[in-house]
């Protein structure tokens, strides 16, 4: 056999990084091709422990990464969609998910016994070297020439799986020359010490920020015939542990209950490798225990990496109240201001574009929040008009600043995300958004525009006469029904809703002409001061503006969902569409008969 050497070294540093890299490729893609949905259901998890433990292994499995969802509960925390008392539920099942790797790297390990025929044909195939360049194989094929994106992902997953392999078979050649090596078995005597096997499994682990990679080696080393139980398993212990470090880099700048995630990931850890260290302890050097001096294979680590964890989470499900508590000790609540959460924006965090689906899921969230807060201050700005209050024209002001930070919050956060690899329905939801947060925001503006309008009048002690606060009250009403619309589309991504902006917005055109005119005849009767003419002439142009940005959102939305052009959309239903004609006549029929002495425009 040859010795050991450099070239060994390289070697397995090598399959090191295949494997990183294949894990990365082979996540990436089965959390695309899930377009999300296992990450988003975490939403809705109640406080039913099995069902967050199932769930919790159930998308582990699928991006293959307990760092990752780890992460993804610290930013879910941050961001308020879960609280910390549901986390810990998934994290228990997060942490039995991740040996689903472990499980899959036996594959490694199988021996051909020598049989012949088709058990030997079978036990051959069952083997990485072998299997592997058919998966990769079949992966280029589908991403060169499959037309679906859905298709090319898998080929994703399927080339990634087998660089992973290819890397776990680089790793396990690599360290063959040890077995024989007197120097290498030395060194595995050091390991009888299960304290530093627990600081080696740690650090490593936070270097690679890998468990499953530090599990792969661990199982590529027990190759060499020289690990035994007793000396695996404090390393697996510290492989745990040291997983967690990618959690707690991610709770930089995050919320206390965030950083409380990652903290309550880590004392499982620490605490179960405390209370079953000793066991292990005992086990080997007083009991003196058989099957801790035998030689452990692939299957026997995997083994041990389940028992470990399944053993944690048995052992702390009871006590889940007890974690939250000791984890409000570690992190002491701070003297925070109190913050109205509708006029706060949080929740877009970076550590959320791991996963784009849940970036994208909690970026519409934040969008909807801007909505809900434009379509609060246009409704107070319009009120302003006919009934004037300094306090209401304060608060419109500051919720206009507010909305502009929400916009470059918004839109920072969506061009990041655009970058990522995303679904096509993620991608119409970005586009979608970038558009409308838009839209919101210059409906502020006409909103701040109107409340300077109500400011002037109020200090030159002018006012609108009782003929014109009625016109006003008319479109301003026309406005509002088309503003809640237009937001409940958008909120509740209703097309149905959408489709009916378009009708009522010509009416308010038309209710704005017909405004003009009488506003003209007005002033060439006498009837209304220049001053208060041009006033009334700004309140409505950006009356009729506001309407214009809802048929914007609206339109957005036909426009993306329905893959239309927008601009044959609405040339087609005006001239085509009966229902169109029908709604747009009542809306009319409505709104200019309260105005009274005007006829309906065709």
């Amino acid at each position: 056999m040859e010795e050991f050497s450099i070239f060994n070294i390289f070697t397995l540093l090598g399959g090191l990084a295949f494997f990183l890299y294949g894990m990365n490729v082979m996540s990436t893609g089965l959390e695309k091709l899930t377009g999300g949905k296992l990450e988003v259901a975490l939403k809705k998890m109640t406080e039913n422990k099995v069902k967050a433990i199932l769930l919790g292994m159930g998308v582990t499995v699928a991006i293959q990464s307990s760092s990752a969802m780890t992460v993804m509960l610290v930013g879910f925390v941050n961001s308020g969609i879960m609280t910390l008392e549901q986390t810990i539920g998934v994290c228990f099942g997060s942490n039995i998910g991740t040996t689903f790797t472990a499980w899959i790297l036996c594959l490694d390990g199988i021996k051909d016994n020598g049989s012949g025929g088709i058990i030997s044909f079978v036990l051959k195939m069952l083997k990485p070297s072998s299997f592997s360049p058919l998966i990769a194989l079949a992966g280029v094929i589908l991403i060169m020439f499959a037309k679906k994106n859905k298709k090319k992902d898998v080929g994703r997953i399927l080339v990634g799986f087998a660089v992973l392999m290819t890397g776990m078979t680089l790793m396990s050649d690599s360290v063959d020359p040890l077995a024989s090596s007197p120097d290498f078995q030395r060194i595995l005597t050091a390991f009888h010490n299960p304290i530093l096997g627990v600081a080696v499994g740690t650090i490593f682990t936070g270097i690679i920020q890998s468990s499953a990679g530090s599990i792969g080696i661990l199982q590529a080393f027990s190759k060499t015939g020289g690990l035994t139980y007793g000396m695996a398993l404090p390393i697996i212990m510290g492989c745990n542990i040291g997983t967690c470090v990618t959690a707690l880099l991610a709770t930089v700048g995050v919320s206390k209950d965030a950083k409380r995630v990652a903290w309550t990931h880590i004392i499982i850890k620490i605490i179960g490798t405390l209370v079953l260290l000793p066991i292990i302890m005992l086990l080997q050097n007083v009991i003196d225990l058989g099957i801790m001096k035998s030689t452990v294979g692939y299957v026997g680590i995997a083994v041990m990496h389940t028992i470990f964890n399944v053993a944690t989470t048995v052992m702390f499900m009871p006590f889940t109240k007890q974690l939250v508590k000791l984890s409000k000790i570690l992190v002491k609540d701070g003297k925070e201001e109190a913050r109205d959460p509708r006029r706060t924006l949080t929740g877009l965090d970076d550590i959320l574009l791991k996963t784009p689906a849940v970036a994208v899921h909690t970026c519409l969230s934040a969008s909807v929040q801007m909505a809900e807060l434009t379509r609060e201050t246009i409704v107070k700005a319009l009120d302003l008009l006919v009934s004037y209050d300094g306090d209401t024209c304060d608060v419109i002001i500051e919720n206009e600043d507010i909305i502009d930070g929400f916009e470059d919050k918004i839109n920072s956060y969506l061009i990041k995300i655009a970058k990522s690899n995303l679904t096509g329905a993620d991608s119409r939801s970005v586009s979608k958004m970038m558009h409308c947060v838009g839209n919101f925001e210059r409906i502020s503006d006409h909103a701040v525009n109107l409340v300077e309008s109500a400011q002037e009048m109020h200090e030159k002690g002018i006012m609108f006469s009782d003929e014109c606060v009625n016109e006003i009250n008319v479109i301003t009403d026309a406005i509002k029904e088309n503003i809640n619309k237009a937001f409940d589309s958008y909120v509740n991504n209703d097309l149905g809703i959408a489709h009916h902006v378009e009708p009522l917005e010509e009416v308010v055109d038309n209710l704005s002409t017909e405004l003009k005119n009488r506003h003209i005849r007005r002033l060439q009767n006498d009837e209304c001061t220049v001053e208060l003419g041009y006033i009334f002439q700004d309140v409505l142009t950006n009356l009729e503006r506001v309407s214009d940005h809802c048929s914007n959102i609206a339109g957005c939305l036909i426009e993306t969902d329905e893959k239309t052009n927008l601009h044959a959309y609405l040339h087609d239903v005006k001239e085509n569409d009966e229902e169109f004609r029908k709604e747009y006549r009542e809306y009319a029929e409505e709104y200019f008969r309260r105005l009274g002495g005007a006829s309906v425009k065709a």
